[in-house]
């Protein structure tokens, strides 16, 4: 008789949220096609987004979900960016980032980011971390939509994610 091992990649939830995040990517594709090029690099000092994935950790071999809140503020006259990034992980580690981000445009819609940060684990632990992100946005009436890949490195294990980001900016 066979047996309903539980996996993560056998629970409800999480099938339902894997399979979610890349039909959000592949809409906003479709939707990108309909909008009109802007310029939003050129024009916007500050970014508010938010980034939503399934999460993949290498070495436990385990899927998640993962949300991303960040801050980035453009330096005049320049392709570089500065702010702040939380990223929340939730999963049995509760895992939690907090961290700077350093944000680069080589040129308008593609965001390459590096965010050295504290992981904080549900049982106190703490340690070093370092994301590397990278996006490409759409201008879709007056929010930058697009995919999203993230590799986030440290001591206890990598993860990988692909997800949908949305920012809005000023």
């Amino acid at each position: 008789m066979l047996q309903n091992k539980k996996t993560p990649y056998n629970q409800p939830f999480m099938k339902k949220q894997f399979w979610l995040i890349p039909a959000l990517v592949g809409l906003t594709l479709i939707v990108s096609g309909q909008t009109e090029s802007h310029h939003h690099h050129d024009t916007h000092r500050n970014e508010i987004g938010i980034a939503n994935a399934p999460v993949y950790f290498t070495r436990e071999k385990t899927l998640a979900y993962e949300f991303h809140l960040h801050y980035i503020h453009r330096l005049p006259e320049t392709k570089f960016g500065i702010g702040l990034g939380y990223e929340r992980i939730f999963d049995k580690h509760r895992h939690q980032t907090i961290g700077l981000v350093g944000n680069f445009s080589p040129f308008d819609r593609l965001n390459l980011a590096i965010a050295p940060g504290v992981a904080f684990e549900k049982d106190g632990e703490k340690h070093f971390t370092t994301h590397l992100e990278t996006s490409y946005d759409f201008d879709v009436h007056g929010f930058h939509l697009g995919p999203a890949f993230e590799i986030a490195i440290d001591r206890e294990d990598i993860h990988l994610s692909l997800g949908l980001h949305v920012g809005i900016g000023w």
